[in-house]
């Protein structure tokens, strides 16, 4: 299991928050942990780079832990205000 755990933090890891041996002690501690994906439902393509946190997941899933993914609906109603150059339009909810 060391090694499943050594590979979720290494590989295709840029950066893990808070940090990494915080993770990792969780990770060996046997601790169930919840872990969670935010998706923006308005993307109109998915990509290749959709999966790269689809399968660090799976890894977390295989080691025994608890993934939710969460569909940002409220989110996407009102437009994304992060953007210093433009906002993302309001939406109805059928759109």
């Amino acid at each position: 299991m060391n090694e499943t755990i050594e590979e979720l933090l290494t590989r295709g890891v840029v950066n893990i928050i808070p940090n990494k041996d915080k993770l990792k002690k969780l990770l060996l501690s046997g601790k169930k942990l919840n872990v969670y994906l935010g998706i923006d439902p308005t993307a109109t393509k998915i990509h290749i780079g959709n999966a790269v946190p689809l399968r660090k997941l799976q890894a977390f899933v295989e080691l025994g832990h608890n993934v939710t993914f969460l569909i940002g609906d409220f989110t996407a109603l009102i437009g994304d205000t992060s953007d210093k150059e433009s906002e993302r339009p309001t939406l109805t909810y059928e759109q």
